[in-house]
């Protein structure tokens, strides 16, 4: 996916009454191509398009298949989702607030809650053919910490997902570079018959993000 960059600079006129970090990441957020072709196409976030980056690469939505989102606000992947899938066939759950996107079935709830599951299953009449998770936590600069934090949150959406899938389902997490932790890795070849590591091109080059794709669930 090609996104034209600009060559004209955005400053921030007011960084002098900000902090550092924050000025660092709004200029970054102006600047960024991405987020401009985001906001001009009517998308709720850049990380649309890196979802349909995923999608064109290993072909996980078909007409019919069941989505659940987790972590889905402000839900740019629930988004793409439902225009492929068809109305009706994507839930979509968070902890915080989404505004509503026709089609998509959303609740606000932590999805380590049993009654998340059992949700998800009466909403979707059945097991799910996806189940897809871009959620990060809040960085602290450390990246021993960040890592921990992110693997823990990859291992639960894993576990999450294999209580979840239908036969032969698929799995797509944002993980850190270095990829997926050996043991989490050797526990999803077990149970997936491709585990692979994708870095989409809207990933920004900067970032240690990267996500795993787990296809084929053998159940």
């Amino acid at each position: 996916m090609v996104v034209a960059k600009s060559r004209v600079k955005v400053r921030v006129k007011t960084a002098k009454y900000r902090k550092k970090s924050s000025t660092k990441w709004l200029l970054r957020q102006l600047n960024d191509p991405f987020v401009k072709k985001a906001h001009e196409m009517g998308y709720r976030s850049r990380a649309t398009f890196k979802i349909m980056e995923i999608d064109e690469k290993f072909h996980i939505f078909k007409q019919g298949k069941k989505v659940v989102d987790i972590g889905a606000a402000p839900g740019g992947w629930s988004d793409v989702a439902v225009k492929k899938v068809g109305k009706g066939n994507v839930v979509a759950i968070d902890i915080l607030e989404m505004k509503p996107i026709d089609g998509v079935v959303f609740k606000q709830i932590d999805f380590n809650l049993d009654e998340a599951k059992t949700f998800l299953i009466d909403a979707l009449g059945g097991k799910a053919d996806v189940v897809m998770s871009d959620i990060a936590p809040n960085t602290t600069g450390n990246a021993s910490v960040d890592h921990l934090q992110i693997m823990a949150l990859v291992e639960q959406a894993y576990y999450f997902a294999i209580d979840v899938l239908k036969t032969d389902g698929v799995f797509v997490a944002k993980v850190r570079q270095g990829g997926t932790e050996s043991n989490l890795l050797s526990e999803m070849k077990k149970h997936f018959t491709s585990v692979k590591h994708f870095k989409p091109d809207s990933s920004r080059k900067e970032s240690a993000e990267t996500y795993v794709i787990a296809q084929g669930f053998k159940g």
